[in-house]
């Protein structure tokens, strides 16, 4: 079964160079600036899946980030109700991929065993392991599990037919990245394995690091279950997404299609 796949961006961030990176870039001051994304899969049968969801306006306040447009109106500018959802992938539970939960009130939500222990355990107890989860994220997630709406996978596992989650870890210890078949192939949401295509290509990682070696490993994973063809691993944060697969009409550039072939 193959499907469609969206890359849908919801805020943005503007930084300098060297914050997306652990070693020192030639210009680090350059502009860099991070776009967060949410990912909309939807088969011919009309089953969506939500990879991730985001932050909303009160923690984009908290965190000084620029919220475009939150998480449900963006869906439902694609005619995607969130109520509707009957999957959510969560990638991993910082606080830019897990908040706005509450809004899928008829999913299945996916996560790895170890993200869940990760953010619920002694890790936490340090403070810049910390920094990037939310609290009231985290108990959300709680509350999904004890109201009977969480799904664990514990490494690979599926989410429908021609939708798997796999485990990386680096980034976070629990962190999944997802592989959807679409008519161009395999396409593999990277999610924050890999933030810009510029930490893979130049192995110059992104600096918020739980295991250095898994998240350069992750890398290597991504391109292998994507089938080794790069143009269809698609980095978490990079504006070049936008610039590189077709834009959707009447979504003003904020939404490309991921099973399309590139553009450039």
């Amino acid at each position: 079964m193959t499907w469609e796949a969206y890359a849908i961006r919801y805020g943005r961030h503007d930084r300098p160079a060297q914050s997306n990176f652990l070693l020192p870039v030639a210009d680090p001051h350059d502009a860099m600036p991070l776009d967060y994304f949410v990912w909309l899969l939807r088969n011919a049968e009309g089953h969506e899946i939500v990879v991730d969801t985001g932050f909303d306006a009160a923690c984009a306040e908290k965190r000084g980030r620029t919220l475009n447009r939150s998480v449900g109106d963006s869906l439902r500018a694609m005619d995607c109700d969130p109520a509707r959802v009957r999957d959510v992938v969560v990638t991993h539970l910082h606080y830019d991929h897990a908040g706005s939960i509450e809004i899928f009130s008829n999913a299945k939500i996916h996560i790895q065993d170890r993200e869940m222990a990760f953010a619920t355990g002694r890790h936490m107890c340090t403070g810049c392991i910390r920094v990037p989860f939310e609290a009231d994220h985290v108990v959300s997630m709680v509350r999904a599990l004890f109201a009977d709406k969480v799904q664990f996978h514990d490494g690979e596992g599926q989410v429908a037919p021609g939708v798997t989650v796999h485990r990386v870890g680096g980034h976070s210890d629990g962190l999944q990245v997802v592989r959807v078949e679409t008519a161009r192939g395999p396409v593999v949401i990277a999610s924050d394995a890999m933030h810009f295509y510029a930490n893979g290509t130049t192995g110059n990682p992104f600096p918020i690091i739980f295991d250095l070696g898994a998240m350069t490993q992750g890398w290597r994973i991504a391109r292998k279950l994507a089938g080794g063809d790069e143009t269809r691993v698609i980095p978490g944060h990079d504006p070049a997404v936008r610039d590189r697969f077709q834009q959707v009409p009447g979504q003003n550039g904020e939404v490309v299609a991921l099973h399309l072939p590139p553009v450039g």
